[in-house]
């Protein structure tokens, strides 16, 4: 069926079947945007998924929201994540997900309906080795949509159109964070949800172009991000600036930097200062 496919390459016969897809979601304090994104799930016309929710120690409604709808519908696990943080809440999930492709998702945002389906759709069409992301939109409710979000969604998508992301990853996350569709070997050939380095969407997407894997992109909205006041980015330490900063800088110097060519810091401002004083920090000429 449209779920199972045989490729017959003579004189070999390969057999391969992906039968679901799991979603991974981690759950802090979403009980206002939950039924929504629940039920832009549950209206996915791709219907074979799972998915594995874990509350985050949630202070409102959430476990209530989620029970809720575990109990009309099997294939919405609910866990209560061991350890705070949202690294350990996607571990955990990770864990119990028993499907061979795997995506995340965001408590607080929602999938358009054909979301499932285009991704399985174009990952099918090239296998193991890619990783396949799609467009993305912000929107905000009783709230004012911020201009550095909306740029930031035109330069992502533009980047994905071309499927050229890992070209500017120095810049920004090149990878929407709740919108790519990744097989578990590949997933797991990239450490997945292992290390604790924070903003861990961003480290993940440094991992995904260290092993070199290929983005290859649905050209269609499929990912709609929510923006509000109490989003991640704006009141977590994890997501500041310094930290989005020192992971470039640690990167570009394990997977970029060729020994053999001079440094140069261009710019004497805030950011021109640090480095200069993290390659002292490690001994390197600039």
């Amino acid at each position: 069926n449209y779920y199972k496919i045989v490729y017959r390459n003579s004189p070999k016969i390969r057999a391969f079947v992906v039968s679901k897809i799991s979603i991974l979601l981690p759950v802090y304090n979403a009980a206002k945007w939950l039924p929504a994104c629940l039920d832009s799930i549950l209206n996915q016309t791709f219907q074979e998924w799972e998915l594995l929710a874990i509350n985050d120690f949630s202070e409102d409604e959430s476990h209530a929201i989620l029970s809720k709808y575990a109990e009309k519908d099997t294939r919405i696990k609910v866990y209560k994540n061991t350890e705070k943080g949202i690294i350990p809440a996607l571990r955990l999930a990770f864990e119990k997900s028993t499907s061979e492709l795997i995506t995340r998702m965001d408590a607080d945002d929602k999938m358009v309906p054909q979301k499932l389906e285009l991704l399985f759709g174009t990952w099918q069409k090239n296998g193991k080795g890619h990783l396949v992301t799609g467009l993305v939109e912000y929107f905000a409710e009783d709230f004012e949509l911020q201009e550095g979000y909306q740029k930031y969604a035109k330069w992502l998508n533009d980047l994905s159109r071309k499927e050229n992301n890992f070209d500017a990853i120095y810049k920004e996350c090149v990878i929407a964070s709740p919108c790519w569709l990744i097989h578990r070997e590949d997933l797991e050939k990239c450490e997945a949800f292992e290390p604790d380095t924070y903003p861990e969407d961003y480290d993940l997407c440094f991992r995904f172009y260290k092993n070199n894997l290929k983005v290859v992109s649905v050209k269609e909205i499929l990912h709609l991000w929510r923006d509000h006041a109490d989003r991640s980015s704006r009141t977590q330490e994890h997501y500041s600036n310094q930290r989005f900063f020192d992971l470039k800088l640690d990167y570009f110097l394990k997977l970029d930097h060729y020994h053999s060519r001079s440094i140069v810091i261009w710019g004497a401002g805030k950011k021109g200062k640090t480095i200069a004083q993290k390659l002292r920090d490690k001994g390197l000429n600039f």
